[in-house]
């Protein structure tokens, strides 16, 4: 793979989502709701004003669970069954599909990594001046999550357009996709384990979070965030099977990275074998 040519691709979509104004309303709508929900974070409890980083970034958590995926997700269907004749112009160059595919994904990443950093940076800045610095290095450390949970949806996506071909096929897996794993996917578990003794229901449930990118986010943040009474079953399991914070990390760092290579892998696979 010829990474010059990689790097090319990659620059060029990301000039292209630059000037896309989805991206751009999502950098402005994620900073805005970031600064909102940092300021009237507290207000059930009768308090208004801006929150430190650490309680801002358990405030976001669900924010970035429901909304990044689902802009990722968008995002690569629209560019990989965009316009078909500029398509065709880039397959019929002298490069490799492997190098196309790797090269829009790194494009795409950036431009969501820039939009998601907009919003973190821009309510970083207004906490900091209004709250200081203290948990900042915790509120970065969420951020990382942010993108690593964009990375594998873009990846999926990648997966899904060169699978269904169509925008509107892809946009609707799509859909079902975010569904699945953001609102379903935990439902069924819950549901499965009420069928499961007790010890079965606890090794199922440690297993079932690797089956979800979105609940390795959850459990990594939180674990980030060092709020033990909050990781759910889940995160609980992780911890008893595991033995501490540190090698559940390792451990869920792993499962993302897995996360991210084996839909990559599968698209080129995908792709390679399509007649174009």
């Amino acid at each position: 793979m010829d990474w010059r040519i990689v790097g090319a691709i990659a620059g060029q979509e990301l000039r292209v989502n630059s000037r896309n104004k989805w991206t751009v309303s999502f950098a402005a709508v994620f900073a805005a709701l970031a600064l909102a929900i940092s300021y009237f974070g507290m207000v059930t409890a009768g308090e208004i004003g801006f929150q430190g980083f650490t309680r801002t970034s358990a405030s976001l958590l669900n924010l970035v669970l429901y909304l990044v995926p689902i802009v990722a997700l968008t995002m690569s269907a629209v560019s990989f069954t965009g316009e078909r004749g500029a398509n065709e112009l880039l397959f019929s160059q002298p490069v490799t599909r492997a190098e196309i595919l790797t090269g829009k994904i790194c494009g795409l990443f950036a431009a969501v990594a820039a939009a998601t950093c907009f919003g973190f940076g821009l309510a970083a800045c207004v906490i900091a001046a209004n709250s200081g610095a203290e948990g900042s290095l915790v509120f970065l450390a969420f951020a990382g999550f942010a993108l690593l949970l964009a990375l594998v949806f873009l990846v999926i996506g990648a997966l899904i357009a060169a699978y269904c071909g169509s925008k509107a096929k892809a946009f609707g897996h799509a859909l079902f996709v975010w569904f699945f794993f953001v609102l379903l996917y935990d439902l069924l578990v819950i549901g499965v384990t009420f069928a499961l003794k007790e010890h079965t229901a606890n090794q199922f449930i440690f297993l079932s979070l690797f089956g979800n990118p979105v609940d390795l986010v959850r459990v990594g943040s939180m674990l980030a965030l060092g709020e033990p009474a909050v990781f759910g079953a889940a995160g609980a399991a992780l911890l008893k099977f595991l033995g501490g914070p540190v090698p559940a990390m390792l451990m869920l760092l792993s499962a993302l990275v897995l996360w991210i290579a084996t839909p990559l892998a599968a698209a080129m696979r995908v792709t390679n074998r399509q007649d174009l």
